[in-house]
């Protein structure tokens, strides 16, 4: 019933109801280690709501992602629709525990419901950096097999309508971005709502979303659960939570994911979305993003205004982090051979031609001097205090109160730099402290600053652009 209540609703608000085809999800295992890979299928949904998409924009021409799938008709070999997108398995396998061990992960394809047999192609990178067929499987939508109607999270947990945040349009002609609640009570459905509410001006404040915020629908959903909060088993708290989001992802206790990827999705099939944020109900400073699959943030959290932002620059744009000194669970290369595909990190493998090149000030050197050495040396000292901060599990006040200390010691140190304002390759970035470089002195996705750099802002608006003209 509710299924079928969202459907027309949806569908008469956004006059689609002649014109949106339904949503299909293809949900597959991805599993492996650090040197092999191998896929298979787990199910094919057709989700209660129409697809949300943009028509003008089915092939991604962006080069973004780790990962792409491509949908063609199998009987002509047309090419029906393709995305870009990475993975948490992707992420996995430059952990340690790759190297030792296979896992396996479950991942999600949704594209508009296709009038015949489709074939499915998921691409991955090779060694150039190139996009090559990984796996393929034909898919009938007039399958018997097809699981039509509703899920089992429906029986579970009590879904109800989403909200609307903000509504500028029909799905189809806007960025549709869902904020996904999880760890909250009956009784805390209020203070998710007014939450999800802030976090969304938080995001329209930040350029280049401010400007185009008419661009976007912002649809709130949550279900409650019998205990408030989500695990985080480095401290002994474990619950049962609507999406499985949880804190020390790969043993990171900062790093907030899901890996329960079936849960997450029969959830936020219920709303329209293009894009989903998960609220996790807790005050332990974290987060997570994952390019085309989610975001996550630590919704009480002092600093959660900053982390909402930079992990949905993840999921939203690809964006890489720009930072290098805090310890992660995974890794990238030190001395990359190839350009990495990120739009806002470069290999300088040729300095004449970096990717934005056009937008450097000829008279900028590249690549760019900075106070690196001592950036990096009052960088040693705050990460031996945030260590100690958690192995004493002092309390998060004291955590939050270092964050602010150390950005205030940061640009007060970038305030004299010879190059603050400049757009050209400083050094350090993608983890890696010599391998990569960064377009501009700061940006939010290096420190806990509140703006974009111009790269950044400009890979955002290409992504706006896809899903609202």
């Amino acid at each position: 019933m509710l299924a079928r209540m969202l459907f027309v609703v949806f569908a008469s608000v956004a006059g689609l109801a002649h014109a949106a085809p339904p949503t299909l999800r293809v949900d597959i295992q991805h599993a492996g280690d650090a040197q092999v890979e191998r896929y298979a299928l787990e199910r094919v949904v057709e989700e209660p709501l129409p697809w949300p998409g943009n028509p003008a924009h089915p092939i991604d021409g962006s080069n973004l992602g780790n990962q792409k799938f491509e949908v063609a008709d199998a009987a002509t070999g047309e090419l029906l629709y393709s995305r870009g997108y990475s993975t948490v398995f992707g992420e996995w396998r430059t952990t340690d525990e790759a190297k030792a061990m296979q896992r396996s992960f479950q991942e999600s394809l949704r594209f508009p419901m296709p009038e015949a047999p489709v074939k499915l192609t998921v691409f991955g990178r090779d060694g150039a950096n190139r996009f090559v067929p990984s796996w393929s499987v034909t898919v009938d939508p007039a399958a018997l097999d097809v699981e039509r109607g509703p899920t089992a999270v429906a029986d579970r947990w009590p879904v109800g309508m989403p909200i609307a945040i903000r509504r500028n349009g029909a799905p189809a002609d806007k960025v549709d971005l869902l904020l996904l609640g999880d760890g909250y009570t009956e009784a805390e459905m209020d203070a998710f709502e007014a939450r999800a509410r802030e976090l969304a001006d938080v995001l329209f404040s930040v350029s280049p979303f401010k400007e185009r915020a008419a661009d976007f629908n912002v649809w709130a959903l949550a279900v409650p659960v019998p205990q408030s909060g989500v695990s985080r088993p480095s401290t002994g708290i474990h619950r049962a939570s609507a999406t499985g989001a949880r804190y020390d992802i790969f043993g990171s206790e900062r790093y907030i994911l899901t890996l329960d990827n079936r849960a997450f999705r029969d959830l936020a099939q219920y709303a329209p979305y293009d894009f989903v944020e998960i609220m996790v109900n807790g005050d332990t400073y974290g987060g997570g993003g994952i390019f085309g699959q989610f975001s996550t943030v630590a919704a009480d959290n002092d600093w959660r205004d900053y982390v909402f932002v930079h992990e949905f620059g993840h999921h939203f744009a690809a964006l890489a982090d720009e930072y290098y000194t805090s310890p992660v669970a995974y890794g990238t290369a030190d001395h990359p051979s190839v350009e990495p595909w990120e739009p806002n990190v470069t290999a300088l493998l040729d300095p004449e031609r970096v990717k934005w090149l056009s937008r450097v000030t000829p008279a900028t050197p590249v690549p760019t001097p900075w106070p690196k050495a001592a950036y990096e040396d009052y960088e040693r000292g705050i990460q031996a205090r945030r260590k100690r901060l958690r192995e004493e599990r002092r309390p998060e006040a004291e955590m939050s109160a270092l964050f602010h200390e150390e950005q205030r010691h940061i640009e007060t140190m970038f305030a004299q730099a010879s190059h603050r304002d400049a757009l050209a390759a400083f050094q350090g970035a993608n983890y890696s402290a010599t391998g990569y470089y960064r377009p501009q002195l700061n940006c939010l996705m290096f420190t806990r600053t509140d703006a974009f750099c111009q790269v950044c802002q400009s890979a955002i608006e290409a992504v706006i652009d896809m899903y609202s003209r």
